[in-house]
């Protein structure tokens, strides 16, 4: 069934499944399969929500603003940078701003749908729709699946934004580690899906190109660090807006 999908071809996916060194696809459909289904299965029991009609516009909001600066203002600054694996302008831009939704959401599901809105407008004004409906998956439940456990881990407390201002010193400082470790988690697990997944599965997928263990190795280990400094930023960041606003 794969080779006769292969032969054909569907919305510019070849359907490589033969590239040396890719990852199994057996493996990633489990992944995309069974991770959505205990991740969010786990956020029914450990945290009951529902979402606003200022949830939406938050989403809709931070989807576009990530696409804006991705796209135009990252990337014109980028050009002021040599080109580096160490350097990632605009994704850290796109974290940085999802960091702030998911501040003032805090409830499971506001990762993937930010990420779906982003992936749509970024298709309608710079990518075009060649590829999809892998890259709406791939991207809501790698990037926004990640941002969605850290919240259901905390319970809905995320960047621990509900304190009381009268707690002690001591407390302060636990609290302000503890962001910064929420923060740092997220932007490690957010250096992951472009090399491991992108370069490792889609890519020879959907173009049939060469698969580089030795290259996704660097990258994951070269967009760690900045990945992580700006998940600390956009997570105290988003602490400081989602408390200004009475979230």
């Amino acid at each position: 069934m794969i080779n006769e999908v292969y032969n054909m071809g569907f919305n510019g996916i070849k359907f490589d499944t033969s590239v040396p060194g890719m990852i199994p696809w057996e493996i990633v459909v489990a992944y995309f399969i069974l991770t959505p289904l205990v991740v969010y299965g786990l956020s029914r029991r450990l945290v009951k929500s529902s979402f606003t009609t200022i949830d939406f516009v938050y989403i809709s909001i931070g989807g576009a603003f990530s696409v804006v600066w991705e796209f135009y203002v990252g990337s014109f600054i980028a050009r002021f940078f040599p080109s580096s694996p160490f350097l990632g302008i605009g994704f850290w831009g796109r974290l940085f701003i999802l960091l702030i939704v998911a501040s003032l959401v805090r409830k499971p599901g506001v990762g993937a749908m930010s990420l779906t809105i982003y992936t749509l407008l970024a298709d309608l004004f710079h990518y075009g729709f060649a590829g999809q409906p892998l890259y709406f998956i791939y991207e809501a439940f790698t990037y926004g699946l990640f941002i969605d456990a850290v919240i259901i881990a905390t319970r809905g407390n995320l960047f621990n934004i509900r304190y009381s201002d009268s707690i002690g010193t001591s407390l302060k400082i636990k609290r302000v580690v503890l962001i910064a470790i929420e923060g740092a988690i997220i932007g490690i697990l957010c250096a992951i899906p472009d090399p491991i997944f992108y370069l490792g599965f889609l890519n020879p997928l959907i173009h049939g190109a060469i698969v580089n263990w030795a290259t996704i190795q660097f990258d994951v280990l070269a967009s760690v660090p900045g990945d992580a400094i700006v998940g600390i930023l956009g997570a105290f960041a988003g602490q400081r807006v989602a408390r200004a606003v009475g979230h």
